[in-house]
Order: C-alpha cells, then sequence, then structure tokens
C-alpha cells in the first residue's frame, strides 16, 4: 500500500515538473520575443502553446533524427535544427511571427537563455 502512494506521489511530481518546464519555457520565449527582431509572439495562451509546440517538435526531431536540437545542443547541427523548428512553430502557433534571421537570432537567445536557466527550452 505504501508502495502505491509513492508511486502516485511521483506521477503527480512529474506532472507538476512538466507544467513548471512548460511555463519556464513560455517566459524563456517572452524573454526572447521582447529582445530578439523578427520573432514575436502575442498573448499568453500563445506563448503556452509555442511552448508545447516547440518541445513536441523538439522532441519528434531528436526522435526522428537523432538529433539534440538545442541550440548549442550538437554543434551547427543542432544550431540548424534549432532555427528550423522556430520557423516551423509560427504555422502551428496563433500570433507568432518569425522571418528566417528571427529565427536564427531567436536560436541564439534561446541558446543562452538555457545556460542561464534550469530547464531547458528545446
Amino acid at each position: 500500500m505504501a508502495h502505491d502512494n509513492n508511486e502516485k506521489r511521483g506521477n503527480d511530481n512529474s506532472l507538476l515538473r512538466w507544467i513548471g518546464r512548460f511555463i519556464l519555457v513560455a517566459v524563456i520565449l517572452m524573454i526572447t520575443s521582447f529582445v530578439t527582431p523578427g520573432f514575436s509572439i502575442n498573448g499568453i495562451w500563445s506563448f503556452l502553446i509555442a511552448a508545447v509546440v516547440i518541445s513536441g517538435l523538439d522532441y519528434l526531431a531528436e526522435m526522428l533524427m537523432g538529433v539534440d536540437a538545442s541550440p548549442f545542443g550538437k554543434g551547427i547541427k543542432g544550431f540548424i535544427i534549432a532555427a528550423i523548428i522556430i520557423y516551423l512553430a509560427q504555422f502551428l502557433v496563433p500570433d507568432m511571427g518569425v522571418t528566417i534571421i528571427g529565427a536564427i537570432l531567436a536560436a541564439i537567445v534561446i541558446g543562452i537563455l538555457d545556460a542561464i536557466f534550469p530547464a531547458r527550452a528545446m
């Protein structure tokens, strides 16, 4: 019986960790949107949707290609994939606009913020 309670608590903790991670990613995207020309997201829901979409595209890229898509994760390959993911996300997220240069600059900013904050944005 004690084992079941610990297992349930572990699942709750995992869910809270994921929710916290998505909120942190949304904050990172807010900062990136503020400081990066050619990269804009408007509205809190769009930031949260963008966090989910970018995390999902990152996961797919990692599963399909075996490449960590963090901007500084796997050198130039990871950086290019991160910029592509950011650019493609605009087609899935309402109120998000990204130019090609904006995606490259956003990948740089997100990479720097990833180094500062404890959770991975990409």
